[in-house]
């Protein structure tokens, strides 16, 4: 697979050599080179997804959110555009999905999950899935997998500058800007992302009927009424600030420093009748996330640390017209987040058959989160939440064994500790082998023990809390087989099948009780198995003709096999409520000279919204396909390249829900024009 990609890198660089020194210049052809190169040692085993730069930056004004839908098999939850977005992976939930920034955990300590809307991908320069065992050698607790991100400098010389404009439908304004200095040291690098919107799409409504009357005012039909988007306007900002030094002798000093600003709207539901002016449904959030971070590289060894704050302050505000014109607050919720990160890791090299590593991180959450418009029963105002704070502990050690260029072998050891609490040793074990050179066919499969702690609001929310609960735990079984096929520059084609199985116990679930609230209780063992198939060709066409093809698709039954909580319990044997049976998705580039157009296409099966599965009435949202369409035109100047981008999204008008009552864009329209000066 690694010779193949060297062989086209060389190639590609021979060739713009090749355009450099003329076109009068006599060339000299060579025929086919053959490049062997072991593969690298931390991924042995590993069952992975990276997402390239195309994919990151296609549309620049998507969340990561929108890059894991349209290129990944995950399913991901969205509440509606520019709400809450969250990953379902491997028929698991949110919560069970770790994500990492720059090697920091980056989950709500409170919720447990991660928004993934609030993510812009301008600001992501390298992203990555970790499937189920293999997320064990990043961080713990991803029962289903983890998502890695990071960014990375440019490594240029001089003055760069990059500014964007997009206009959309619904009013949408998105501005992007990048400023960055390099030297023979120094990196240095300036992005802020505004994005702001009315969002007032017009959806069709299929949850309320419009009686159709005539002259005697009889009814003589029915119609789904078509609706705005009601209360649903956003405005959000991002800016971060990077700063690399590099010695020159193996040290390498990094500082990033990511602020978000966001006020957004919650949409009202398709079942509201009310007058959207009678409503204010609010959510406000100011993040910062800082990392300090140390490298080095030395003779067979290398070593990192970082350091790390992140600060989080949330605010929920739901007022009300009383009916008299004046607006009520019913909720006035407010959460203050203050987490200190530290990591250290270190690799030792024997020859280059064994590598051993070490990685020790500690994470201190300060929590507070407060309802400030609780009615006591004295009925005066009271303040109902709680105040906590959490130490969490991470160490592992692995050792990687390559005793030839077609074999290899990783076990992995990790302990965790949350609060007072340890896990038991949690083991993986990693294999894989090149089965032939022919087609690069190679086989993987391995083995873990995953935990994963509740997160706070579990533990302590009010009401509702559950500080007895125990932590969920699971064994994972992965085994799959990929292939990597090339004739020079002509095509390649890779791919790959994988297999999985989960078991997870003492699923936590939160259920209504008799008292009006509900609490978590840890009440479902949960299997969760099937397939992930993965496909990549690029081929050359013609003269200046380049066509790209990725497509993936997954399999992925996610059973509740607990016990019944009463004689009226029909959750056991059933597919776990919002996790699709069947998930795919297919982008194709076609290139020439400087015009590109995309096409992404991606397709989710049914959900139920219940865990009894029952299709009564709400029970079952239908499946749905969602195509985007893109053009995009380069144009090269000697001080400046600009390009101009025009994006077409939902093609077909699909009338979708991708969550129970939360309406959802039809077709609509964006264009781009970006410059970078030289």
């Amino acid at each position: 697979m690694y010779r193949i990609v060297c062989f086209l890198i060389m190639t590609l660089l021979a060739d713009a050599t090749c355009m450099a020194q003329g076109a009068k210049e006599k060339l000299t052809r060579f025929g086919e080179v053959t490049v062997f190169a072991r593969r690298p040692m931390k991924e042995i085993g590993i069952q992975q997804t990276r997402f390239d730069s195309l994919a990151l930056k296609e549309n620049i004004a998507l969340s990561m959110a929108d890059v894991l839908t349209y290129n990944s098999s995950v399913f991901v939850k969205n509440y509606g555009r520019a709400t809450l977005s969250t990953v379902a992976f491997r028929g698991t939930s949110p919560s069970h999905t770790q994500v990492t920034w720059n090697g920091m955990r980056i989950n709500n300590p409170m919720l447990g999950m991660t928004d993934f809307s609030a993510i812009p991908s301008y600001f992501i320069d390298n992203a990555s899935l970790l499937h189920g065992t293999s997320s064990v050698n990043e961080t713990g607790g991803g029962l289903g997998g983890a998502v890695k991100m990071s960014t990375a400098p440019l490594n240029r010389h001089g003055f760069g500058l990059q500014y964007i404009q997009g206009v959309g439908s619904f009013k949408t304004f998105d501005e992007f800007l990048r400023i960055n200095y390099g030297s023979g040291r120094w990196q240095l690098s300036t992005r802020a992302v505004l994005s702001t919107s009315p969002n007032d799409y017009k959806y069709r409504n299929h949850d309320k009927k419009e009686n159709i009357y005539d002259e005697d005012m009889n009814i003589v039909g029915q119609y789904y009424p078509v609706e705005r988007n009601r209360s649903g306007a956003f405005r959000d900002f991002h800016l971060l600030q990077e700063v690399y030094y590099n010695s020159g002798r193996g040290d390498r000093l990094g500082l990033n420093a990511w602020y978000m600003s966001s006020n957004r709207e919650l949409s009202m539901l398709t079942t509201d009748y009310g007058d959207e002016l009678d409503f204010d449904n609010r959510q406000r959030e100011e993040t910062f996330r800082g990392i300090l971070s140390w490298n080095h590289i030395g003779h067979g060894w290398t070593m990192a640390s970082n350091a790390g704050y992140v600060h989080t302050w949330m605010a929920y505000d739901y007022k009300r017209d009383v009916g008299n014109g004046i607006m009520a607050h019913m909720t006035r919720s407010r959460s203050l987040i203050n987490t200190i990160y530290a990591q250290a890791e270190g690799n030792y090299y024997i020859g280059n058959k064994w590598l051993f590593t070490g990685n020790l991180s500690v994470y201190q959450h300060l929590v507070e989160s407060r309802d400030k418009n609780v009615i006591m029963q004295d009925g005066n105002l009271g303040i109902v939440g709680y105040q906590k704070g959490r130490m969490e502990m991470a160490g592992s050690f692995s050792a990687k064994w390559q005793p030839s260029e077609r074999l290899g072998m990783s076990v992995v050891l990790r302990e965790e500790m949350f609060g007072t609490e340890w896990s038991p040793i949690i083991p993986a074990l990693f294999i894989d082998g090149v089965i032939t050179r022919h087609g690069n066919i190679m086989a993987k499969a391995s083995v873990s023990r995953n935990f994963r702690f509740p997160s706070l609001n579990d533990l302590y929310f009010l009401p509702g809390g559950n500080p007895n609960l125990r932590k969920e735990r699971g064994w994972t079984y992965d085994l799959g087989v990929s292939f990597a096929i090339s004739n020079g520059r002509k095509y390649s084609i890779s791919g790959s099948a994988n297999w999985f199985d989960s078991h997870i116990s003492d699923w936590i679930i939160w259920l209504p009780t008799a008292k009006g609230f509900f609490s978590p209780k840890n009440i479902k063992d949960v299997h969760a198995h099937g397939v992930e198939l993965q496909s990549k060709m690029d081929a050359l066409l013609g003269k200046q003709w380049n066509l790209g093809i990725n497509a993936t698709y997954s399999w992925t039954p996610s059973i509740n096999e607990g016990e019944p909580m009463s004689a009226a319990d029909q959750s056991v044997g059933k597919q776990l409520p919002y996790v699709p049976e069947h998930s795919a998705s297919l982008t194709a580039r076609l290139t020439w000279r400087q015009w590109t157009l995309l096409y992404k296409w991606c397709y989710y099966s049914e959900r139920f919204t219940m865990s009894s599965n029952d299709i009564s009435l709400t029970g079952k949202l239908p499946p749905y396909y969602m195509s985007n369409l893109t053009v995009e035109k380069q144009f090269a100047f000697k001080w400046a390249d600009m390009n101009v981008k025009g994006c077409v999204n939902n093609l077909f008008n699909e009338e979708y829900l991708s969550v129970l009552s939360r309406p959802m864009p039809g077709i609509n329209f964006e264009i781009f024009l970006g410059i970078s000066l030289r």
